[in-house]
């Protein structure tokens, strides 16, 4: 009689999920070990809250709605594409402090470190959100839509600024080293978050600035949140496809970066695991 020892089969997809899960934790827990990244992730969008709300909210007016009411989209979208910067830093980080050679002498999936990079990004900006939120309440905020308005407006941020994390997360493998990145996503964050209809009208833009901002997706991301928010009033709308139509704006703009950037984002991180 013959014993057949049966060996144990992994199944590919199982596995990436499984590796994914586990470095989503292990930057889960340092943040927890460092609290003060996680502070300092949501001073910054309180801080423009009361800036704009209390400060400049006199001098600022918008047709059509009051000025609590348009900047707060702004501010969310302005908050989850900075927050995506994490993804770029830590990347940059890892890859100096050597914690990446360590995972590539374990047996796990390369992309892993990559879905648990974006996926940890992910829940801190979810935290952010909710606070921002709750200043936003206080400072005279109103939602005025439906709750599945209200819910998408939320998931839309999200995947706005997770896709945006892999854009980020290409970036800090690109730089030398993690004090380069700051500097390089100023360059790419600073035009994208107020050359945009965040905290003004674009139609209040000298020309040139205004084309840019009605073409710029953040804006399309401020537009498509402050409809599902309600937020919009009556303060008119450019005459522009990706003013008009900002949610099929966004979630091409999605879908775009998730497409290019992802493959962008393994195919490097694997050349540099391959050093």
């Amino acid at each position: 009689m013959s014993v057949v020892a049966t060996l144990p089969t992994w199944n590919p997809l199982s596995m990436w999920y499984s590796d994914g899960w586990t470095v989503t934790k292990r930057n889960l827990i340092k943040i927890k070990r460092s609290p003060d990244m996680l502070v300092f992730a949501v001073i910054q969008p309180i801080m423009f809250v009361l800036l704009f709300s209390q400060v400049y909210a006199g001098a600022i007016a918008v047709q059509g709605t009051d000025y609590v009411q348009f900047l707060m989209a702004g501010i969310f979208a302005q908050t989850v594409v900075f927050g995506s910067t994490f993804s770029g830093s830590a990347m940059a980080l890892d890859l100096k402090e050597g914690i990446i050679d360590r995972f590539r002498s374990l047996p796990m999936s390369s992309s892993a470190v990559l879905i648990g990079r974006t996926n940890s990004d992910l829940v801190l900006n979810t935290i952010s959100m909710v606070i921002m939120m709750g200043t936003g309440l206080a400072v005279g905020w109103r939602v005025n839509s439906s709750p599945p308005e209200f819910l998408a407006g939320i998931g839309l941020l999200l995947l706005f600024s997770y896709a945006f994390s892999w854009v980020m997360a290409l970036l800090g493998m690109s730089v030398k080293s993690p004090e380069v990145i700051n500097n390089a996503s100023f360059l790419i964050l600073f035009p994208l978050t107020f050359v945009s209809n965040a905290f003004v009208p674009s139609s209040t833009l000298p020309t040139p600035l205004r084309i840019f901002a009605e073409w710029n997706p953040v804006s399309s991301l401020v537009q498509a949140a402050r409809q599902l928010f309600g937020n919009a009033g009556t303060a008119p709308v450019p005459d522009i496809w990706t003013m008009q139509n900002p949610i099929a704006t966004v979630l091409i703009g999605i879908s775009v970066m998730l497409l290019v950037f992802v493959p962008l984002c393994i195919r490097k991180f694997a050349s540099i695991s391959s050093r």
